[in-house]
């Protein structure tokens, strides 16, 4: 599968965490103070919420049902309830635009 423009670097703002959904794979993206955008699962491992609905803060995520944060960097969490990883996805930055393959889950 080739990787898929999200859309322009410009329009994400800056530690707000946007859904996008490719070939059925839900995905949230965070660009963050440093302008580093990342891409990982959307659903939150414990309690199937989207994690784009939650707070982002540094280099996590966290889950406004439960309080489980997840690394933008590993996709690991970092506390309970959760304890299972959500993927992490290759981002590319091409031309000011932000390019993401679902098929690509980056290794940690």
């Amino acid at each position: 599968m080739a990787s898929t423009k999200i859309c322009a670097f410009e329009e994400l703002g800056i530690n707000e965490a946007v859904k996008v959904e490719i070939d059925g794979v839900p995905i949230v993206v965070v660009r963050d103070a440093a302008d580093a955008v990342f891409a990982i699962g959307d659903t939150c491992t414990h309690g199937d919420i989207s994690l784009s609905e939650g707070f982002v803060e540094d280099d996590t995520v966290e889950c406004w049902a439960h309080g489980s944060k997840f690394s933008l960097k590993t996709g690991k969490p970092l506390n309970l309830p959760a304890y299972e990883p959500v993927p992490v996805y290759k981002v590319d930055l091409i031309d000011g635009d932000v390019y993401i393959d679902p098929s690509v889950i980056v290794p940690v």
